[in-house]
């Protein structure tokens, strides 16, 4: 059997276990020009939660009683006359939260669990990898000596934002929530600074650890913590928006920068990025990533949990804070 979780509730606020149905199904039987891929993981994903809003987005809402939207990775086990890919290969692509699925093969590409885990897959070397790549070095437009602050940056996205930085030659400080967190960052990954959001007081830390301001900010939460980032550009600084976790759950308006007119006096830029837009150009990221993997330059951290049935708890772990690096769930048993 298939077990697959269905989207049937659009949540207000937080999502809870009521969002979606486990059901079991017969596993799908390949069409003509049709493979199905057993998943062994899908990815857990802050936008995620936008993807049940019924509202116009970068992508279409998820619809009621579909299959809930998410990356995934397995291994191809049926093929029915399919032209690129045979039985025994493993693919990535956007498989959502089943156990196996029946693909004409669209937005599928191979992976080699020879070369990286099969994790890393929809983590440094997928779709959160190549955010952190093309949003720090094409939105970001970063230089050497350029003083980069990130936050989440224990996080999937923000924690490769901070090594590329570093590869660059850049001062890197990121933002994180809580000490084990901090200390990963500075020790593990080679940044020059940490915040503890948790504990400290950004602001006075900020001033302390960048006492001539920032030149690029990469965002991955809003809120108040870009107002005082924006108190600390400097000219002709970059802002990347890359999410706004900290907003995602409320049931109120979205709370929006107080500190813009920063963005007047100081020249800067503040942009927007979707990662789809730079799909033609994944392959460049994943060889030049995978190159820094091998070098020992970038480090990948999966949190992997298990079972499609605690989707909905470990969902919550994004919102939470309670995991470092990129949420996986495990969903099928070897």
């Amino acid at each position: 059997m298939n077990k697959q979780l269905l989207f049937v509730k659009r949540p207000v606020g937080e999502a809870g276990p009521d969002t979606w149905n486990l059901v079991s199904n017969p596993v799908p039987e390949p069409k003509e020009g049709e493979v199905v891929v057993k998943q062994h993981y899908v990815s857990l994903d802050p936008a995620m939660r936008g993807w049940m809003n019924d509202a116009k987005s970068y992508i279409a809402p998820m619809e009621l009683g579909s299959v809930m939207r998410a990356g995934s990775v397995g291994e191809v086990v049926a093929v029915n006359n399919h032209p690129k890919f045979k039985v025994g290969d493993f693919v990535s692509g956007n498989g959502g939260v089943q156990q196996y699925v029946a693909t004409d093969g669209t937005g599928f590409y191979p992976v080699d669990p020879k070369l990286a885990p099969l994790p890393t897959y929809i983590g440094t070397l997928g779709m959160p990898g190549m955010t952190a790549y093309f949003g720090i070095l094409e939105v970001g437009k970063i230089k050497e000596g350029d003083v980069v602050l990130v936050s989440g940056a224990a996080g999937a996205v923000g924690s490769v934002v901070g090594q590329i930085a570093k590869i660059k030659g850049c001062t890197v400080v990121g933002i994180a929530g809580g000490k084990e967190k901090c200390d990963y960052i500075v020790k593990e990954l080679g940044f020059d600074g940490a915040i503890d959001y948790k504990n400290e007081k950004v602001h006075h830390r900020l001033k302390e650890l960048c006492p001539k301001g920032i030149d690029v900010y990469f965002d991955n939460v809003g809120g108040e913590i870009l107002d005082i980032a924006l108190s600390r550009i400097r000219l002709n600084a970059r802002i990347v928006i890359c999410g706004a976790i900290s907003q995602y759950n409320n049931k109120m308006g979205v709370k929006g920068p107080n500190n813009y007119l920063s963005l007047l006096v100081n020249r800067a830029t503040m942009q927007g990025m979707i990662v789809f837009d730079w799909a033609k150009r994944y392959g460049e990221a994943a060889q030049q990533m995978g190159m820094w993997m091998a070098q020992g330059k970038l480090k990948s951290k999966e949190a992997v949990y298990e079972g499609i049935e605690n989707f909905p708890e470990t969902f919550g772990r994004l919102f939470s804070g309670d995991k470092m690096g990129k949420l996986v769930l495990k969903v099928s048993e070897d």
